[in-house]
């Protein structure tokens, strides 16, 4: 937010604040373009005029930017042109003062929107990229005819129920029926149906009309017409609960959503993919899943088979991983020595896909030389016990309390720069559940210093 008066800029840090953002201010063009250098924002909201200053500026320094977030112009009445000018060099929109409270709430909202669009299509252009697919491809008999089915189907409308489990791939095989099909440039939305209540789960796919529960101030689509004429993951589909099974049924039989608060339906092109690590025969059989909801999914079933049981694709993926993280960290050297890749394919993997990508980030992480030999691994890999059993020294003055949290400090701090601060990232990294994680934060006095808004 950048205004030259401070009336102005505590009355909208307050509204947005209050509506859940994360605001920082600026009073001149020079503190918005230091606050722009050394901070990613998702969106600029910036005066026009600025003192000695213009609101120009401060849309030519975020549009330089290589991420740069979205702009409104606010302008006083009358002087519309200078706003379209402003349009004309990038700025989603302009708003004219005075302003309603809830005009400017809905064009921002509005342009976050346009903002998560243009993410989505530039992540799909990278998955489009040459080697891109590498994650969902084998060379195993079972993901070889996987994908084939996976290229058959892709161009239909057909329902595809995925099952598999925790940590196999699910949802990148989503990914590859989305981007092997002519729905390819319409965004791939996935939803995890174990995270949402059913109240939350029903309006983030559906749909809700404002004023249908405290906090919808505007009307806001679902997820199934928000995609257009992309892709819609149900991920964890067996977690759905009973009332909402029935919704879905008649969702999938009709082809329409009805918005919550609303008593008019809704047509959407969307294609549905469910995921699920459940059996639903069994849970069927236990009376926790519906049949006939059942029966609408798995049109099409596809099937991925636990990484223990391909082992011959485990070097093909790790390689895959750990050149995505040379180019990440700049290491061009980075190789695993034979020895190491022998113990990867020789480990049972009850993690899956998700835990060789994380064992190797760990490598990666904590290395100090160019090749990663077992001796980067985790012992467990290696079937060595995790604490060392020889001889120990343990010199005067040594304290176990101070060593112990001295080397669990390094090590959180080495994990939260391996992932940009990505608390849940760097959870994964070293094998903690996310509520450990930030235990140990707290212990460390790290949470207010490393807090990310990207985490809750």
């Amino acid at each position: 937010m950048v205004d030259d008066e401070p009336s102005m800029r505590d009355v909208l840090e307050i509204l947005f604040t209050r509506a859940g953002f994360e605001v920082t201010c600026a009073g001149s063009v020079k503190d918005a373009t230091t606050a722009l250098g050394g901070v990613s924002f998702d969106l600029v909201l910036t005066d026009m005029k600025l003192g000695s200053g213009s609101g120009m500026e401060v849309l030519r320094a975020a549009r330089a930017l290589k991420e740069p977030p979205e702009v409104i112009v606010i302008t006083a009445f009358g002087t519309a042109a200078s706003a379209v000018e402003a349009m004309r060099e990038g700025a989603y929109h302009y708003i004219c003062k005075p302003f309603d409270n809830e005009e400017l709430r809905l064009l921002v909202q509005k342009a976050l929107e346009k903002k998560l669009l243009r993410q989505e299509n530039r992540s799909l252009r990278a998955q489009l990229a040459p080697g891109a697919g590498m994650l969902a491809v084998g060379r195993s008999p079972r993901m070889e005819a996987i994908m084939g089915l996976v290229e058959k189907v892709a161009a239909t409308r057909t329902t595809v129920l995925i099952y598999g489990e925790s940590g196999t791939g699910k949802e990148l095989i989503a990914r590859a029926l989305h981007l092997k099909s002519p729905r390819a440039g319409h965004p791939f939305l996935p939803v995890n149906c174990a995270a949402l209540s059913e109240g939350v789960l029903e309006s983030e796919l559906f749909g809700h009309v404002k004023g249908s529960f405290t906090g919808a101030t505007s009307d806001r689509l679902g997820l199934l017409a928000a995609a257009g004429e992309g892709t819609v993951l149900l991920d964890e589909i067996g977690e759905v609960p009973p009332a909402m099974q029935v919704k879905l049924l008649r969702v999938l039989q009709e082809r329409k959503v009805k918005p919550v608060g609303s008593s008019q339906e809704v047509p959407f092109q969307a294609r549905l993919v469910a995921a699920t690590n459940r059996n639903l025969d069994a849970e069927v059989k236990a009376g926790r899943f519906r049949e006939d909801l059942l029966y609408r999914l798995n049109v099409i079933t596809l099937e991925l088979p636990p990484l223990r049981e391909r082992a011959e694709d485990i070097p093909l993926l790790a390689s895959h991983f750990l050149a995505r993280l040379v180019e990440e960290v700049g290491r061009p050297g980075l190789h695993f020595t034979q020895e190491a890749l022998k113990v990867l394919a020789g480990y049972a993997w009850p993690g899956n896909v998700r835990q060789l990508q994380n064992i190797i980030e760990r490598a990666v992480t904590l290395s100090e030389g160019d090749a990663l030999g077992p001796e980067t691994l985790p012992a467990t890999l290696r079937g060595e016990p995790a604490i060392p059993t020889g001889d120990v020294q343990v010199p005067v003055g040594f304290s176990l309390e101070r060593f112990l949290d001295d080397s669990e400090r390094r090590y959180l701090l080495a994990a939260l720069k391996r992932t940009d601060g990505v608390k849940t990232r760097a959870a994964e990294l070293l094998g903690l559940s996310f509520r450990s994680f930030r235990y140990r934060l707290a212990k460390h006095g790290l949470v207010d210093e490393l807090e990310d808004p990207r985490q809750s």
